[in-house]
């Protein structure tokens, strides 16, 4: 009987020790992957404020007129063409 009871605890120690090395392995890849979504989520980020700038830029009133009046020939009319419109 006492020989069962040691082969038992020794098999169940054994089985703790590979479910402690599996999980630490499991925690170990989980962590990389979290490292790497992390560094992906920066990268996205910085190109999400460089796009961000770049919309304001291109959308920038001053800028907008500029291309309006050289690209496109529009002018600002003369006050005798604005026609008021009510309704």
């Amino acid at each position: 009987m006492l020989r069962a009871l040691t082969w038992a605890l020794l098999a169940v120690t054994l089985l703790s020790a590979i479910a402690v090395v599996w999980s630490r392995n499991e925690n170990r890849e989980l962590f990389i992957r979290l490292t790497r979504l992390q560094s992906q989520r920066d990268h996205l980020n910085i190109e999400y404020g460089r796009l961000e700038l770049e919309d304001a830029t291109w959308a920038d009133p001053a800028r907008v007129a500029s291309v309006a009046r050289s690209q496109l020939g529009m002018v600002n009319p003369e006050p005798a063409q604005i026609r008021m419109v009510r309704e």
